[in-house]
């Protein structure tokens, strides 16, 4: 699998700020298919508190709220999950919700390499749209609904798309149990999960052939235009573009 971004920061420059500033906060823009995101590295460390990561807003903005929340967890003492804040983001609701230990190895990568574990306690910070909904209220704007997944549930099914989306397999797959070898994210946004044979073509919810192989998870992220390749189940996945 290709490094990914976050992964390649400068592990001394983390060090560097985490001593100079308590904390180092690595910044992700967002892509064509996968939202921005920021996380706090180093108050584990520096104030025993669960690491912060903020999803779907802009970069600038997540880098200043991260730190808003350094000081208030430094003058008022520790984030507390699933209470409301009114004092994070001006004129908006916002909460705190615990991040599952699956998800932290898919966004928390230079707080691993800083920490040398992926055993990291993390909050993930919700904003509220622009009728200061939360994405699980009534009403909260579709056009925000993939900015920031929830990170507190759905590590079962990491994909952004629908459950019962359809997507491409192989009748192999379907009907004689072969393992999915190589996936392939379309720049029309389509999945194909194949084998390593060629054999019909099938169409089946995205949700039953993740059921059936947790594993398929681990390339949630694939980029429109990207494949990935691996020899077996479990083994090591090859990222490259169609």
């Amino acid at each position: 699998m290709e490094e990914k971004e976050h992964n390649c920061i400068d592990l001394n420059r983390t060090k560097e700020h985490i001593q100079k500033y308590g904390l180092s906060i690595p910044m992700i823009e967002a892509t064509d298919y996968l939202p921005s995101f920021a996380y706090s590295v180093g108050l584990q460390e520096t104030f025993n508190h669960p690491e912060i990561i903020c999803l779907g807003l802009d970069t600038q903005t997540m880098h200043s709220l991260i730190n808003n929340i350094a000081d208030i967890v430094e003058k008022e003492g520790d984030i507390k999950a699933n209470q409301e804040y009114d004092n994070i983001l001006e004129n908006y609701r916002a909460t705190f919700l615990k991040v599952d230990p699956r998800n932290i190895e898919d966004y928390f990568g230079v707080a691993i390499n800083f920490y040398g574990t992926i055993k990291i306690d993390a909050l993930q910070l919700i904003w509220t749209d622009r009728n200061n909904k939360f994405p699980w209220e009534d009403g909260f704007e579709d056009v925000f609904k993939y900015k920031q997944p929830l990170l507190d549930r759905n590590a079962d099914f990491k994909f952004r798309e629908p459950k019962n989306l359809c997507i491409f397999t192989t009748e192999q797959w379907v009907n004689g149990n072969a393992p999915i070898l190589r996936v392939y994210h379309e720049e029309n946004g389509d999945w194909q999960f194949l084998t390593d044979k060629v054999g019909e073509g099938k169409l089946v919810a995205l949700e039953q052939i993740i059921l059936r192989d947790p594993s398929l998870n681990e390339v949630f992220d694939l980029e429109y235009g990207e494949k990935a390749e691996r020899s077996k189940i479990g083994g090591r996945w090859e990222r490259s573009k169609i």
